[in-house]
């Protein structure tokens, strides 16, 4: 009996390693891709519902939760403007440590997501300390939690211990799956926004362990951007972001074309496009 049991669960397993590392845009019927198209169309009402359902139907996958946290952190990112692109191209929002007026309630179900996100990864990695799929979450939660201490709460030197904690994981997850797209970012994002720091402050943050080589964070953005899945979107975002810092507006604007073409709900890639014409 336990034979016949083992046959389908191996194959919902394989299934669900195909959906996770397709390079192909997000589809209606995924219901992860579903929620994640919603949310990147600022749909955060429904994309919430779809992860709900999702998490319902699969109670052990963590990446039902991980999701739905981020569902709630760029829905306060879209309240509080930090979604823009003044705020990611210029950097005194950065270095502005004035809090803005996060939602407690937002807060509240946010972390209470990332809690239930741990709780289900940790249990998946004591079965198998190479769960791939747990991996990815894991890496998820951390950057997602990091992103929130910096950016919300100005918390900056909380939020870099955990985008370092978040390349780690990723780091070793990409050891054996190097085709796990989605979690090059977080070794993207550590190296590229800490290159944007003073050249004492990028000493500093080196001797501590962290990454900081800009052309690196580049590299890996990119591999994120063109055969990533659920965040291949953010990533052309912030490759668009980059590009405005560096002054290219033309490859900018391609990326951005490419958004508000495929997330015709999200009224912000039109409003950048609008700034570049």
């Amino acid at each position: 009996m336990s034979v016949h049991k083992s046959k389908p669960i191996a194959l919902m397993a394989l299934l669900f390693q195909i959906c996770a590392l397709r390079a192909e845009p997000l589809v209606d019927s995924m219901p992860l891709d579903r929620g994640f198209r919603q949310m990147y169309n600022l749909q955060f009402a429904e994309a919430h519902h779809t992860f709900t359902d999702y998490s319902k139907m699969h109670p052990e996958d963590p990446m039902g939760s991980v999701s739905n946290a981020a569902a709630y952190l760029f829905s306060e990112f879209d309240r509080l403007k930090i979604l823009q692109s003044e705020f990611w191209v210029e950097d005194q929002p950065f270095l502005d440590l004035h809090k803005p007026a996060s939602d407690p309630a937002v807060k509240k179900q946010f972390e209470a997501e990332l809690a239930r996100t741990q709780k289900l990864t940790d249990a998946a990695l004591r079965k198998n300390p190479n769960d791939a799929n747990a991996q990815l979450a894991g890496t998820l939660r951390l950057g997602l939690h990091a992103d929130y201490l910096a950016l919300i709460e100005k918390r900056q030197m909380a939020g870099l211990a955990e985008v370092k904690q978040s390349r780690q994981i990723a780091e070793k997850l990409l050891a054996r799956h190097p085709e796990y797209y989605d979690a090059w970012i977080a070794i993207a994002l550590e190296n590229y926004l800490l290159s944007l720091k003073p050249a004492p402050v990028r000493w500093l943050l080196r001797f501590g362990g962290a990454q900081t080589d800009k052309s690196v964070g580049m590299e890996k953005m990119q591999l994120t951007a063109e055969k990533g899945h659920y965040l291949l979107p953010y990533a052309r975002l912030l490759l668009a972001v980059a590009d405005l810092r560096n002054r290219v507006p033309a490859r900018a604007k391609e990326k951005l074309l490419w958004l508000a073409k495929e997330f015709p709900g999200n009224r912000l890639y039109r409003e950048e496009l609008a700034k570049l014409n």
